[in-house]
């Protein structure tokens, strides 16, 4: 996947409004690329901090927390989204039905 990829999936991410979250899968099928939900969360593996696009509001299909968070894991990721107001399921997982 190239820069335009990328760019394109920075994008989108950025118009997830606070306290919502979007998937891997959803980010790729709006950017025409419905098959590549994992080249998603490359591209955000890459964002570099302080770049305002709010990559912790997105979590997997079953609205599971990334593990591997780039900045300081799952926890962080999951502190960033109870300060927005995200509900939770249990300690990974996000309450799609309410913040997708």
């Amino acid at each position: 996947m190239g820069n335009d990829f990328k760019l394109a999936v920075y994008m989108l991410v950025k118009k997830i409004p606070q306290g919502k979250v979007l998937t891997y899968g959803e980010i790729a099928r709006q950017v025409g690329k419905p098959r590549n939900a994992r080249q998603v969360g490359w591209a955000l593996h890459q964002n570099v901090e302080g770049s305002g696009i709010p990559c912790h509001r997105v979590v997997n299909r079953s609205g599971r927390l990334a593990p591997n968070f780039a900045f300081d894991g799952a926890e962080e990721q999951r502190q960033r989204l109870l300060t927005e107001g995200v509900s939770f399921v249990d300690d990974m997982h996000v309450n799609l039905k309410e913040c997708l």
